[in-house]
């Protein structure tokens, strides 16, 4: 018998493109709760408990009280919220950040989504912290920008409908508390909260980060090249890794550095520019913020669980 996989906020931007990803699979049976029924609390907890993995496309509250009814019912869940992130007894569901990491997700029965914000500099900082080259302490930033489908439905409906009026990069989170913060600090094993700036342009879908580095003030400071290969050989150790690694190479402009270039995929590939006279250096992730930051990961952790 086909796994039950039920989808609660499936009429979401992230619910609506994770049905699009496992429709046509013969390998599961994706089961639907009434559109009558979606906030009947009886209904929802039938169907959460009958599911042998549930997906949370919710706000963070309703995913808490998803998890309380049917947690104890045995159901294995991936919640795209925020709410468990960083609680515990949850595993994060970031398959690439350790070599262990896929096997732990495929044995859990409670995996966090990471957000889209903090995949790329959480892909490019942990390895660094890791091999030592980055303290724990080091004062990280982070700025980049995303599609406005990250926003959610009233935030694509605004975009689309200003037209050529709308912002083509407009700044946000300027009180400098993010929700993706905590997240960020705790996974990329970071002793203190990154200041993180994001900004949202005018585009529905992909995104791209940056951490910049200085360097300088490191007791024993990297070189460029030491910085990407600590990187690389972090990702060439990872299993069925959708992490890619761009080579080292000195350049003014690359045209693989396009929030839209792996727009529809589940991938994300990592730069490292640096110029070591200076001891500065950028740390760069492209990926779709639908993709491997969101409904693509949600996706290859539920494939990741029903392997285990």
């Amino acid at each position: 018998m086909a796994p039950k996989i039920f989808i609660d906020g499936e009429h979401g931007t992230t619910g609506l493109q994770i049905v699009s990803r496992l429709g046509g699979r013969s390998d599961i049976e994706v089961i639907s709760i009434p559109g009558d029924k979606r906030k009947d609390p009886e209904a929802r907890a039938e169907y959460l408990r009958k599911a042998d993995i549930a997906i949370l496309c919710l706000p963070d509250d309703a995913a808490r009280e998803a998890v309380a009814l049917a947690g104890d019912a045995g159901t294995r869940f991936v919640d795209a919220s925020t709410a468990h992130r960083t609680a515990d007894g949850w595993v994060y569901g970031f398959a690439e950040i350790d070599k262990d990491q896929g096997s732990k997700i495929a044995r859990a029965q409670f995996v966090a989504n990471p957000g889209c914000w903090p995949q790329g500099p959480i892909a490019g900082l942990r390895p660094l912290l890791t091999a030592g080259l980055i303290p724990a302490d080091y004062p990280v930033t982070i700025s980049g920008i995303t599609g406005y489908s990250g926003g959610g439905k009233q935030m694509i409906a605004d975009y689309e409908a200003k037209g050529d009026e709308a912002s083509e990069f407009m700044p946000y989170g300027l009180t400098l508390n993010h929700k993706h913060v905590p997240e960020i600090r705790t996974y990329a094993k970071l002793a203190s909260m990154p200041l993180m700036q994001p900004a949202v342009g005018d585009f529905a879908q992909g995104m791209l980060t940056l951490v910049p580095l200085q360097l300088g003030a490191l007791p024993s400071i990297p070189k460029g090249k030491d910085l990407h290969a600590a990187i690389a050989d972090h990702f060439a150790s990872i299993p069925d890794s959708l992490v890619d690694v761009a080579p080292f190479e000195a350049t003014e402009r690359n045209a693989a550095i396009n929030p839209q270039r792996h727009n529809d995929t589940d991938r994300m590939t990592l730069h490292v520019c640096a110029n070591d006279d200076r001891a500065q250096a950028v740390l760069i992730a492209v990926y779709d913020n639908l993709g491997k930051g969101a409904s693509g990961a949600a996706v290859q952790n539920l494939d990741l669980m029903l392997r285990g």
